[in-house]
């Protein structure tokens, strides 16, 4: 079993995806070619914005955003500690500091309760995650930032498909990141990003800034990086653009029966013995970028379910304060408890639209023999 199955996908695919690589191949615009126009007006329709630019990955798409919004030492950017690393590597990498919010214990997306505590006279920007395919608390994120004078920058790399009481996932804030690393519920054959915005400044600055600050051929304006998409990369998005929403639905479905093995497997069970399916707020949609359970005994069951030839993943086993990089930051065991606590509990299993009933079952039955027997 396959924790994530690519060649599932490519069988369902491979012609579309073929006749699309074929015609980059004959005309030879190997970057920033038609097709990356062609995507950006596609993603920019789904999104509900104006302005798409694709990237060469999430993590570029983060750092273009923080340069054209002029971050730079001795700022502060406002971020959680329980997501992928490059989120707050992109704020350092600036110099400017990452300042930390404690999540919800539900959702794992920042607790917006304890936002605007955190903000200072120093906070230049709110970057809140998307995390495990659902969208965090945008109407008080954006509110909050609002009366401080503050833009908000969702980083949706895993959430591109889910919804926000009926908005999409990228369309919620001043500026939007995604990421379609293979794994994603959108993901290219390779590195791949985007930025959706509905601000021409914006627009603008990025794409400078993708291209080396550059606006015609030798006339550089601005810093900026090599961020562009390869043509090839955009062709395969566009390919699989075709089945996404089917995809997304596949997902739904894999989750909810996921959730409702789960919750027969392990009802009236002792605190100690409980595992706990993933908690989506009635207003959100998600689109499962992960299937991200809790398990208590985690450091036994994970062994126990691999001599069942079962895959897990651990998303994230550490929180980004306590990742010695950041220690300069004083932030101990203890300064976020929700993130630490997840942290030592969560457990993801295998999850993409091509997981089969059962493939589900022998999951589930293994994640039961692992708790009780270990």
């Amino acid at each position: 079993m396959k924790y994530f199955d690519l060649k599932a996908q490519y069988k369902r695919l491979s012609d579309p995806v073929n006749e699309r690589i074929q015609v980059v191949l004959n005309h030879g615009q190997f970057v920033l070619g038609p097709e990356v126009l062609e995507l950006e007006r596609a993603l920019a329709n789904r999104v509900c914005v104006k302005h798409c630019i694709a990237v060469s990955s999430g993590t570029d798409a983060l750092l273009m955003v923080l340069m054209a919004l002029g971050i730079k030492a001795g700022d502060e950017v406002i971020t959680s500690p329980f997501t992928f690393f490059s989120t707050a590597e992109m704020i350092a990498l600036l110099g400017a500091r990452p300042v930390f919010v404690d999540i919800d214990r539900q959702t794992y997306n920042i607790n917006s309760e304890l936002l605007e505590s955190a903000i200072t006279s120093r906070t230049k920007l709110i970057l809140p995650v998307s995390l495990f395919g659902q969208c965090a608390d945008y109407d008080t994120i954006n509110e909050i930032a609002q009366r401080h004078h503050l833009p908000v920058l969702e980083d949706g790399a895993q959430s591109f498909g889910a919804f926000y009481k009926n908005r999409p996932s990228c369309g919620l804030t001043d500026i939007a990141a995604t990421s379609f690393f293979p794994s994603k519920p959108l993901g290219c054959y390779g590195e791949g990003g985007a930025l959706f915005t509905n601000s021409d400044e914006l627009e603008k600055l990025l794409r400078e800034i993708r291209s080396h600050g550059e606006i015609a051929r030798n006339h550089h304006v601005r810093l900026g990086i090599n961020g562009r998409l390869d043509s090839l990369q955009a062709a395969i998005l566009l390919a699989k653009l075709e089945i996404f929403d089917d995809e997304v639905v596949a997902r739904g479905k894999v989750a909810k029966r996921y959730s409702e093995l789960i919750r027969e497997a392990f009802k009236n069970v002792e605190p100690d013995l409980r595992v706990t399916p993933p908690f989506v707020e009635p207003h959100n949609t998600s689109v499962y970028g992960q299937y991200t359970i809790e398990v208590a005994s985690r450091e036994s069951v994970r062994p126990a379910m691999e001599a069942h030839e079962i895959p897990t993943a651990i998303h994230y086993a550490q929180p980004l304060h306590l990742q010695p990089v950041f220690s300069y930051l004083g932030k101990h065991q203890g300064a976020y408890p929700a993130a630490e606590n997840a942290a030592t509990r969560v457990m993801s299993l295998p999850m993409h639209p091509y997981v089969s009933e059962k493939q589900q079952t022998q999951v589930v039955d293994a994640l039961k023999d692992a708790v009780f027997t270990t």
